[in-house]
């Protein structure tokens, strides 16, 4: 079994509140789970309005299957119409 972890620090600029904040972490939350089936918290910052830090984590039976599904999920983040990915952590 081999497990694989992504940690991804994202700012979402235009959140003025921490409702507005929530609003689009769950959105990212409940679209990752769907398309990549892959477990998901937020797990710093979790005061700041604007910055989010993610946890993801997903099991395999390949490293390499683990590496492509962690940067199919980096990519989707790059492109996200409202938060801005600042950096990001992959271990396998």
């Amino acid at each position: 079994m081999i497990v694989g972890t992504l940690r991804v620090r994202l700012i979402i600029r235009e959140s003025r509140s921490l409702k507005d904040k929530r609003q689009v972490v769950k959105s990212i939350k409940d679209r990752l789970h769907n398309s990549f089936n892959v477990s998901v918290a937020e797990v710093e910052a979790l005061e700041n309005r604007q910055v989010v830090v993610l946890g993801l984590a997903m099991v395999s039976n390949e490293t390499h299957a683990l590496k492509i599904a962690l940067g199919q999920i980096v990519d989707a983040l790059r492109v996200h119409p409202v938060a801005e990915m600042l950096d990001y952590e992959i271990e396998t």
